[in-house]
């Protein structure tokens, strides 16, 4: 069932299809956060990973409350949307090999994972309220207010200091090897092929 499918026909529906879908982005995000926390090389932001991970275990058991108030079986549905931002932040951090520039690329995935999970639990907290349901809201803006707070903590650690060392690295210059290579291949790169 997608976003706009006709199997969806009420706010009660839509409200239940995005709770789901911000329970397996929870789930997949619970799975993600350990590798970047290990792939993180600045000790904050190690420790502002795994901070989060005991956060986002808090926010699961939430959510599983929030479908119980609704008297539904707590279960995600496929999102292509936060599958995709972990599968790019998984390719981007295995492109780079600067530890620093790689702690300013795993913030700046992390970050888009919060703008994403922002967006959905302010959507989710004012239908809960429009549906008359103020425990499920008071629930999802406790998760809500978490993920405003981790996106903060990231964007502070990268003002402060993640960007501006990743900034200042230079590409290493090339070895006499290297250069070597590309004298030879700029110079055959006109030549046909035998």
């Amino acid at each position: 069932m997608g976003w706009f499918s006709p199997d969806i026909q009420t706010v009660e529906e839509l409200f239940l299809h995005n709770l789901q879908d911000i329970y397996y982005a929870e789930r997949q995000i619970e799975k993600a956060l350990p590798d970047m926390a290990a792939k993180a090389s600045d000790a904050e932001l190690k420790n502002g990973f795994n901070t989060h991970l005991k956060q986002t275990k808090g926010q699961i058991k939430r959510l599983d409350r929030a479908f119980k108030m609704i008297k539904s079986i707590p279960q995600g549905t496929k999102c292509p949307a936060i599958d995709g931002m972990i599968e790019e932040a998984n390719e981007i951090a295995g492109e780079v090999a600067d530890k620093m520039v790689l702690n300013a690329a795993l913030i700046a995935a992390a970050q888009a994972v919060e703008h994403y999970e922002i967006a959905r639990y302010g959507t989710l907290v004012s239908w809960a309220k429009l549906l008359g349901r103020p425990n499920v809201a008071k629930l999802l803006a406790m998760n809500l207010k978490e993920e405003k707070a981790a996106d903060k903590k990231l964007n502070a650690i990268a003002k402060r200091k993640i960007n501006r060392k990743a900034a200042a690295r230079k590409r290493p210059r090339p070895d006499e090897l290297e250069r070597a290579e590309n004298a030879f291949l700029t110079a055959t790169a006109g030549l046909p092929a035998i």
